[in-house]
């Protein structure tokens, strides 16, 4: 019996590239907490659920770009597989649109999803990200979004792309100081990683 060769994965790339404000037209605004400027769009090489390496697109803070970076270098490493990697444009700035679509994405200009008075999401900043965010719903008051999610409400039975203690995803944020919204109770947000915990 002849072994078949595996294929080498092409090597993981991140480019770094400036935004305006025409290539945010739908996820920022006016009085947001910071303008294009203070963005960047990074090209990068992620592995999709096909087992194949794909390029993608995030727009995040240019403050967390190195760390960003990492994590998602670290992930390729590992082949922790993602669904898709496109900026909230897309689909409109619509943050329920892109993680219907279990898209993965960080800067979007929106309050945070939580209750007492408004206040920005670290989306606002361009310092958190929502990964897998089929796999990884959010879950409050037994409400879960999205809601083609609820399949994976169960967290005992972990599947490809969930963030699950201790696993590839959770350990690869954790590594560069970020924190994990799967460990917020009574309202776990499993798709959530930020900066500062929030």
């Amino acid at each position: 019996m002849v072994a078949v060769p595996v294929a080498t994965p092409p090597p993981f790339v991140a480019k770094i590239e400036r935004v305006t404000a025409s290539d945010l037209r739908w996820s920022w605004h006016g009085g947001c907490p910071v303008g294009p400027s203070q963005l960047r769009r990074i090209r990068l090489r992620y592995v999709g659920f096909d087992g194949r390496a794909h390029t993608g697109e995030i727009i995040v803070n240019q403050s967390v770009v190195p760390q960003v970076t990492q994590i998602f270098r670290r992930l390729y490493g590992e082949r922790f597989p993602i669904r898709s990697i496109r900026p909230i444009d897309v689909f409109h700035g619509s943050d329920s649109r892109s993680t219907a679509a279990d898209n993965t994405s960080s800067f979007n200009c929106r309050y945070a999803v939580a209750p007492g008075p408004k206040s920005w999401s670290m989306h606002a900043y361009g310092e958190a990200i929502d990964v897998n965010t089929v796999e990884n719903p959010y879950i409050q008051n037994g409400r879960v979004t999205p809601a083609n999610a609820k399949a994976y409400a169960d967290r005992t039975n972990v599947r490809l792309g969930m963030a699950v203690e201790g696993g590839a995803l959770v350990q690869a944020f954790a590594a560069v100081g970020w924190s994990w919204g799967g460990r917020w109770r009574p309202s776990p947000d499993y798709q959530h990683f930020s900066s500062n915990g929030r």
